[in-house]
C-alpha cells in the first residue's frame, strides 16, 4: 500500500512557502489535503449577542478555501471538504485511508491547541502520527535568539534582540506535481446561508476601502500590485496613520490572517524591491510591522489563555470593566455621539474593516472612557474583523487595557486630539457620518458644542439626526490645555 499523508489545512490557505503541505508531498506518495469547517466557529455568544465569526470573515474564509481548491485542482487534486467536529473528522479520513501521518501547521491559541488535543487523542489508538509546522510568523520559533519562557516583555527589545541575532528563512516552494489518495468523496463548499447568513450580510459598504476577496492569488496580487504596480511601499511610514482610501496601508493584514499570504513571502519581497527600487524607512517599516505581528504570536505562545482574560498577561486582577450593555451597544453601533468614534465604528460595522489607528482609538474610549470590560471590545472586533487574527486582536486589546506588555502604564488616547491630528479637516468623519457633512471642519470634531442656532445652520440636531455624547467631550480640551 502506497505511503499516505493527510495534510489539515488551517490558517495556512497557500501553496506558497507552506512547509507543512510541501513536506506531506514529499514524504508521501499520496497525499489527501483536507479542511474542516467547524460549527463551532460560528456560535452566537451570548454576552453581547454577535456571532462569534461574523459575515464579512466568514466570506472571506469560503473565498479562501475556495481559491485553495482552484489550486489544487490545477494541480490534479481535490481538496476533501468537511463540516463537524474537526478532530473526529479527520481521524475517522485517517483511519479510512490508512494514513501513516496527519500534517498541519502549528497554532498557538486556546481553542485552536485543545483541537489539537483531541486530534491527537483520537489519533494515537489508530497509531496514526501528527506533526505540525510552525508557519505563521516571519521568523520561525525554534530561530529566536530566546527560550519563549523568556521572550522580552516589550516589543522594542524583542525587535532588537532578533534582528541583531536571528535570520528569515528561505522560502519553500510550492509543490511542483501532487498525487492524491483516490476514490475520496471531495464534499461540497458551505455557503453564508449555511452559516445562517444571507448574502447581503456580508457585502461591503460601497464606501469601503478596499474589497476584501479571500484566497492566495487574490493576496499575492496585491502584494503586487502594492509593491511593484503602485510603487506604495517606499512611502509606507508616511501614509501609513492615514484613514481614507486603499492605498494608505497595506492592506495585507486579511491575507495574513488566513495564511493567504506568507509572512516571509512578503519580506523576500521586500528585499527584492529594496534592491531594485528603494530602501529606506518605510520599506523597512513595513517588516517592522511584520515584527509586530510576531511578537503578538510569541507573545500568545508564552501566556496561553491569559490573554484571553480580563487580568490580561498581567494577571492584573484590579483591572475590572463595568458590563454596561446600554454603553456598549451605544459604541459598537457607532452611536457616542463623538464623531471620530462613531465614523470608526460605522465602517467597522459596514465593511469588517477599520485602520489601525481607528483600532486604538476606539478601544481606548471604550475603556478608558466607558470603563466598559475590554473583552467584549475585543470579542466584537473578532466577530467584525474581516482580518482577524487572534494573537493580534486580543494582544492589542491587552494593550490598550493596561494589561498587557506595554511599557508605559495607562496608555490614554485624547480622542479630540486624535481626531484633530489624524482628520483634520473631518473629511474621514463625514465620508462614514454624512449626516454632518455641514459641519465646518474647525467644529466637526466637538459637534455636541454646536449652538441651536449653528445646528440649524449645518442642518443637524443633536439628539435627533445625530446622538448626543455618552460623555462630556469637553474634558479633553482641558486636557490638551495641560499636556
Amino acid at each position: 500500500m502506497p505511503k499516505r499523508i493527510l495534510y489539515w489545512f488551517r490558517n495556512d490557505l497557500r501553496l506558497h512557502d507552506n512547509e507543512g503541505f510541501a513536506r506531506a508531498v514529499a514524504d508521501a506518495d499520496e497525499v489527501l489535503p483536507v479542511f474542516v469547517f467547524n460549527p463551532d466557529w460560528f456560535v452566537r455568544l451570548p454576552d453581547i449577542n454577535v456571532c462569534k465569526t461574523g459575515a464579512y470573515r466568514t466570506a472571506f474564509i469560503l473565498e479562501s478555501v475556495a481559491d485553495l481548491q482552484r489550486s489544487l485542482k490545477e494541480k490534479g487534486v481535490d481538496l476533501i471538504i468537511r463540516m463537524g467536529n474537526t478532530a473526529r473528522i479527520l481521524a475517522e479520513l485517517a483511519e479510512e485511508i490508512g494514513a501513516e501521518a496527519v500534517y498541519a501547521s502549528k497554532e498557538v491559541t486556546q481553542e485552536e491547541t485543545d483541537v489539537e488535543s483531541d486530534l491527537s487523542k483520537l489519533l494515537k489508538p489508530l497509531n496514526v502520527d501528527l506533526e505540525f509546522f510552525w508557519m505563521a510568523t516571519l521568523y520561525h520559533v525554534r530561530d529566536l535568539p530566546f527560550y519563549v519562557s523568556r521572550l522580552p516583555n516589550q516589543f522594542t527589545q524583542f525587535r532588537e534582540q532578533v534582528e541583531k541575532s536571528a535570520t528569515v528563512r528561505e522560502l519553500i516552494p510550492s509543490p511542483a506535481t501532487i498525487v492524491s489518495v483516490p476514490d475520496i468523496f471531495a464534499g461540497e463548499l458551505p455557503t453564508l446561508e449555511t452559516f445562517s447568513f444571507v448574502a447581503a450580510e456580508s457585502q461591503q459598504d460601497g464606501r469601503a476601502a478596499i474589497r476584501f476577496k479571500g484566497g492566495e492569488s487574490v493576496g499575492l496580487a496585491r502584494l503586487n500590485a502594492y509593491l511593484w504596480e503602485a510603487d506604495l511601499a517606499k512611502t509606507y511610514k508616511e501614509t501609513r496613520n492615514g484613514m481614507l482610501g486603499e492605498d494608505y496601508s497595506s492592506k495585507f493584514s486579511a491575507w495574513l490572517s488566513m495564511g493567504c499570504l506568507s509572512p516571509r513571502q512578503i519580506y523576500w519581497e521586500l528585499q527584492r524591491y529594496e534592491s531594485e527600487r528603494v530602501k529606506n524607512e518605510s520599506t523597512y517599516w513595513l517588516v517592522f510591522e511584520l515584527l509586530w505581528r510576531d511578537f503578538f504570536r510569541f507573545t500568545a505562545l508564552r501566556y496561553g489563555t491569559r490573554l484571553f482574560k480580563p487580568s490580561g498577561i498581567k494577571y492584573d486582577l484590579t483591572k475590572r470593566g463595568n458590563r454596561d450593555l446600554v454603553l456598549f451597544q451605544q459604541w459598537a453601533s457607532g452611536q457616542t455621539g463623538i464623531p471620530f468614534i462613531d465614523a470608526n465604528m460605522r465602517e467597522l460595522n459596514e465593511t469588517g474593516y477599520m485602520s489601525n489607528r481607528g483600532r486604538q482609538n476606539v478601544a481606548s474610549f471604550l475603556v478608558k472612557d466607558l470603563g466598559v470590560d475590554w473583552t467584549w471590545g475585543a470579542t466584537y472586533f473578532e466577530s467584525l474583523l474581516v482580518d482577524y487574527d487572534p494573537c493580534s486582536n486580543w494582544g492589542n486589546w491587552n494593550y490598550i487595557a493596561g494589561v498587557g506588555n506595554d511599557p508605559r502604564q495607562d496608555r490614554y488616547f485624547n480622542i479630540y486630539s486624535q481626531a484633530r491630528r489624524y482628520d483634520e479637516q473631518g473629511s474621514y468623519v463625514k465620508y462614514w457620518l454624512p449626516e454632518l457633512a455641514a459641519v465646518p471642519a474647525d467644529k466637526i470634531h466637538l459637534v455636541s458644542n454646536l449652538s441651536a442656532d449653528e445646528q440649524t445652520a449645518c442642518n443637524v440636531m443633536l439628539g435627533d439626526t445625530y446622538p448626543l455624547p455618552v460623555i462630556n467631550p469637553n474634558h479633553w480640551l482641558t486636557e490638551e490645555k495641560h499636556r
